[in-house]
This record gives structure tokens, C-alpha cells and sequence, in this order.
């Protein structure tokens, strides 16, 4: 996808232009609707589209997103959930499901932007310990240790979303971390976990300072989405993440 950046207008504001999504401002409220606005714009070769709802392909994940929660979108929505389909949508408000649809799991999410990082650099590791970015030969070992720690859904296509980077033991995958939504402006990090028995050696942190800078390389400002009350929260303050804003996470599940 080819965007335009356009010189400020008399407002000051920069107006980006995208050859399907008409004209937007380059803005951080794009992320008040994030998966809809990253699958409409940057992401959207990576889409299934039905009207103005869209959903990243099943091979990747179930996250989804529609403008608002009119019947119009939920209609839309269900035919990309197709029969007894399970959607992720992040929502500005309580989700107002309509017949038809039941709430599988539900949550406040924080979303947590860092424009300021705080980079962990990375100590000697012990001995046969690596870090490295992962590849595709990986995916089978990293979709073990998502569904181990589920820190979001993982299929085997989530690792074409952005660059991942892997702690291992030899063969053994221990922790890992990675890109998501990519809204302009913003990249998502994601996908961040340790094996229970690695928990502790601070590879989290590691792991998720090489993403943040690969992410500030390319220009851009990295942002996620936890639980609101996941421990972890405190570390992803330590690496100079803010909370933004809350978020409502609703698995919806098509139910006729």
C-alpha cells in the first residue's frame, strides 16, 4: 500500500491519504480503534473485508474490527466469523451484542503507548543460551509456547505481521516477543511471553527492547494492549510505556 503525506494544513494537522480509505488525519486516534484501522490502512493486504468490517485473515488470528456497534456492523462481522466463528474486537465501550452473538471472553484491556523507551540491553545469557530473530522454521515451537502462555492468539501466519525475536536454549524456544497492528505512525508490540521455567531472567524485557527499537528505527512509536490488572504492566512502565487509554476486549462467538 502507497500512502501520501501531505503538508500541514491551517489547522496544522497532516493529512495522509489512502487510495481506499479516502483521506484521515495522521493521528494517535487512530488507536482509539486500533484493529480497524490497522487492517484498513497499513494492513490491509493481510484483511478479509466485509462491507466496512474487517478481520485479519484466519491464518494469522481472529482479531477484528468494524467501525462502530451498529447492527450493520455485527451483520457484517458475522460473515466473517462464519459458522460458530470466534471474533477478537477491541471496543471504545461495553460490548452490545445482538441476537444472534454470546460473549466468550471478556476484559478491560490498557492500551500503552512509549514514546520515551527505556531500553534493557541485553547481558551475557548462560552458556548455550541465544537470542535471535525468529523465522518461519519457528513457528511451529513459538505456537507451542503462545498456547503454553497465551499472551493473545498466535496461528501460523501471525509471524509475517512484523519482526520476532526469540530467546532459546538450544532447540528450545523460552521466550519471545513481536509486531502486530500497524496503524501509521504506531506499531504494535506483541505476542510477549516466557516459558514458565524462564520466567525471572529478565528476557522479557530484553526481548521487547529489540522490538521497540526496530520499531523507533523505522520512524515509527511502538504501543500495546494488556490486561489491566496483568502483572506485567509494571514492567512495560519500566520500559517508558504510558497508558493511553482503556480498552474493552470482547471474544464474540456466532451463534446462528
Amino acid at each position: 500500500m502507497h500512502l501520501s503525506l501531505m503538508h500541514p494544513d491551517e489547522s496544522g494537522a497532516t493529512t495522509v491519504i489512502n487510495s481506499e480509505s479516502g483521506s484521515f488525519i495522521l493521528s494517535d486516534e487512530l488507536l482509539d480503534n486500533p484493529i480497524w484501522n490497522a487492517l484498513r490502512i497499513e494492513q490491509r493486504s493481510q484483511a478479509v473485508r466485509e462491507k466496512e468490517a474487517r478481520r485479519y485473515l484466519p491464518s494469522i488470528g481472529p482479531l477484528a474490527g468494524a467501525p462502530d456497534q451498529s447492527l450493520d456492523s455485527y451483520d457484517a462481522l458475522r460473515v466473517l466469523a462464519g459458522p460458530d466463528g470466534l471474533l477478537g474486537l477491541f471496543l471504545q465501550d461495553a460490548p452490545a451484542l445482538p441476537a444472534g452473538w454470546s460473549l466468550f471472553r471478556g476484559g478491560q484491556l490498557t492500551q500503552m503507548v512509549c514514546r520515551e523507551p527505556k531500553l534493557v540491553e541485553a547481558k551475557s545469557l548462560p552458556e548455550g543460551v541465544i537470542l535471535r530473530r525468529l523465522s518461519t522454521s519457528d513457528v511451529s515451537a513459538m505456537i507451542e509456547l503462545a498456547t503454553l502462555t497465551e499472551p493473545g492468539p498466535f496461528r501460523d501466519r501471525t509471524i509475517e505481521l512484523g519482526n520476532f525475536y526469540g530467546i532459546l536454549a538450544g532447540e528450545r524456544l523460552l521466550a519471545m516477543a513481536g509486531q502486530r497492528m500497524r496503524v501509521p505512525g504506531f506499531v504494535e508490540v506483541s505476542a510477549v511471553c516466557t516459558h514458565p521455567d524462564a520466567r525471572g531472567r529478565g528476557y522479557a524485557g530484553v526481548l521487547m527492547s529489540k522490538v521497540i527499537q526496530d520499531i523507533r528505527d523505522e520512524g515509527a512509536t511502538p504501543f500495546l494492549h494488556a490486561f489491566a490488572h496483568n502483572p506485567a504492566v509494571s514492567l512495560y512502565r519500566t520500559l517508558g510505556f504510558v497508558q493511553r487509554r482503556t480498552l474493552e476486549l470482547a471474544v464474540i462467538k456466532r451463534e446462528d
